[in-house]
């Protein structure tokens, strides 16, 4: 068995399949956390069938699964890659249906914080742990038309941030860990997302022709590429605590 264990959430298209399959080609033990199942075969791979918006799925279905993995006393490295998302709930803040927001936010932020909390507490203090926590443009600049999916984007990419603050505090105190975190815009991927967001009418998702257009310009980028730039961190040496980056952009 390599020592070498990430977790990745949505494993079952797009860029999560993509750097599970990456990450089983180079020798890793990957966990891979979807609702459907996933069709990667491979006897490094573990499919957990989970809903990430039922938080309560996670202390039955994952926990048990994470203590057996990090119980290994041969772990060498640890990755993270919180990739899962949920792009419901389209359309303008004023229409937004209320109970609708709570999946939303489960998927995108709190399941994704839950699970940073548990590999850092988990990983031996002299074990290598690189996080990678999926982001968007809409984390950064307001889109019309997905103020849920981008607010629980900038929760998460925040998340990222005060977790590198209280790292960068304990480090200050003498501890001495090797962790780095990043915060990856994978750029305008071509996934079962982007296709719901440019079928989507000018009422649900008034940004709809962004999208549109992007696709007709050809310039939707293969799940593949932004997946190799993922698997690099995740394999790195002398990262800084705290990294952000787009796909594409040096």
């Amino acid at each position: 068995m390599s020592a070498r264990l990430a977790i990745v959430t949505g494993t079952t298209s797009g860029i999560g399949e993509a750097v599970a399959q990456h990450l089983l080609e180079r020798g890793w033990q990957v966990i891979g956390i979807a609702r459907r199942d996933s069709a990667i075969l491979h006897e490094s791979y573990e499919h957990l069938s989970v809903d990430l918006a039922d938080v309560e799925s996670l202390e039955r279905d994952v926990v048990p699964k994470l203590d057996a993995r990090f119980s290994d006393p041969e772990l060498r490295r640890v990755g993270l890659v919180n990739n899962a998302a949920n792009a419901g709930l389209l359309g303008p803040i004023a229409n937004m249906r209320i109970d609708e927001l709570p999946a939303v936010l489960a998927t995108n932020l709190v399941a994704p914080m839950w699970f940073m909390g548990e590999v850092v507490r988990r990983t031996p203090l002299t074990t290598p742990l690189r996080i990678v926590n999926l982001s968007t443009a809409a984390a950064v600049r307001g889109f019309a038309g997905l103020g849920a999916y981008g607010s629980s984007k900038a929760g998460l990419r925040m998340a990222g941030l005060v977790l590198a603050a209280e790292i960068e505090e304990a480090l200050a105190r003498g501890e001495r860990r090797n962790i780095s975190i990043l915060s990856f815009e994978p750029g305008t991927v071509d996934t079962p997302m982007q296709a719901t967001a440019r079928t989507s009418s000018g009422d649900v998702l008034p940004s709809v022709d962004i999208f549109v257009r992007l696709a007709a310009e050809r310039r939707l980028v293969p799940p593949a590429a932004p997946a190799a730039d993922i698997v690099a961190f995740l394999e790195s040496e002398g990262e800084a605590l705290l990294n952000e980056r787009r796909y594409g952009v040096r």
